[in-house]
């Protein structure tokens, strides 16, 4: 019994002490990234001190002991909103949708530019194609609002020409189109920049996989579904947790500046929402609530999400 303890011991101290001459030799990579750590910490951190806003009928310029505390009282307002949920509605159905086309098209578009064999083609494709992400929304909602106008509009003019309808669409004007327009903007301005990860990942495939696929008689389309995809499938997963766990987080840019008051009833987002009746009208503490609202459901949407993924396809984030 004596030898045994003494034995674990001479493990445990091995182990100490090989953790940290592993930490010695990576002291400068430690280093490295202490000036991210601060960053994430200040920037990241400390502001959820705010949250206690949502708990306060916050005044700017009172200290934060001489401020009344209300309780749940501005989640008691938020979830009897009926416009709450009509934003909700829009958000989900918003992100829903870019969701599925912001994972589809940029794989097939992976995928495809992958197996084009002209270098001069490849390099041409992706230039063109990451372009539109560095443009800001304020110019590509002005290109698309230009696209779809009835006024000269190309692709008013094109369904004019090819005879598929009588008169202009009046696009921008319809809200039963706006999310189909936001999602179709979305993935124009997107798709190449979230292809860059589908190529990287493609390219730590080994090259002997594909031989031997030729050698056997693989087409080209067998070898991207039974090679390609199941190399790049934990890239893909990843991506897809993390991405459901921003479904509320979709942003006000594009819906902002595309939208008018004609679709305001489709374009309203939780992020606007908490804008025009939280800061806009000096609510600060109501603006507070619906942004914790947010963060609360997108964390539960994470875990669920890892959960799922982790128990189905072994594969997880944490």
């Amino acid at each position: 019994m004596k030898t045994i303890t003494l034995n674990t011991e001479n493990v445990y101290t091995k182990r100490k002490k090989s953790v940290w001459r592993e930490l010695g030799n990576q002291k400068y990579l430690y280093y490295m990234s202490v000036p991210f750590v601060l960053w994430v910490f200040v920037f990241q951190y400390l502001p959820l001190w705010g949250w206690t806003m949502a708990f306060q009928k916050y005044r700017p310029g009172v200290s934060f002991f001489e401020q009344k505390w209300v309780g749940f009282d501005h989640f008691h307002t938020l979830f009897k909103d009926d416009h709450f949920y009509q934003v909700l509605r829009n958000t989900l159905a918003m992100s829903f949708m870019g969701l599925i086309a912001g994972f589809i098209v940029p794989v097939v578009f992976a995928l495809l530019l992958n197996e084009v064999r002209v270098q001069a083609m490849k390099r041409f494709v992706q230039t063109v194609s990451y372009l539109p992400h560095f443009v800001s929304w304020v110019v590509a909602a002005g290109i698309v609002t230009k696209m779809l106008s009835t006024d000269g509009g190309i692709v008013n003019d094109i369904l004019l020409g090819l005879n598929l309808i009588d008169q202009p669409i009046q696009f921008m004007a319809q809200g039963n189109l706006f999310w189909g327009i936001v999602t179709g903007s979305d993935i124009w301005k997107e798709t190449g920049w979230n292809a860059i990860i589908y190529l990287a990942a493609i390219s730590g495939i080994g090259p002997e996989l594909y031989e031997a696929a030729r050698v056997d008689g693989a087409s080209r389309l067998r070898q991207m579904w039974h090679i390609t995809l199941p190399g790049i499938r934990p890239t893909i997963i990843v991506l897809l947790i993390m991405s459901i766990g921003h479904l509320l987080g979709t942003g006000f840019e594009k819906q902002f500046l595309l939208g008018n008051h004609l679709v305001i009833d489709y374009s309203e987002v939780l992020d606007l929402y908490a804008l025009n009746y939280g800061l806009a009208m000096g609510r600060y503490s109501f603006g507070t609530a619906i942004n914790i609202f947010n963060s609360v459901i997108s964390l539960l949407l994470l875990f669920a999400a890892n959960g799922i993924f982790k128990r189905f396809t072994n594969e997880s984030i944490m």
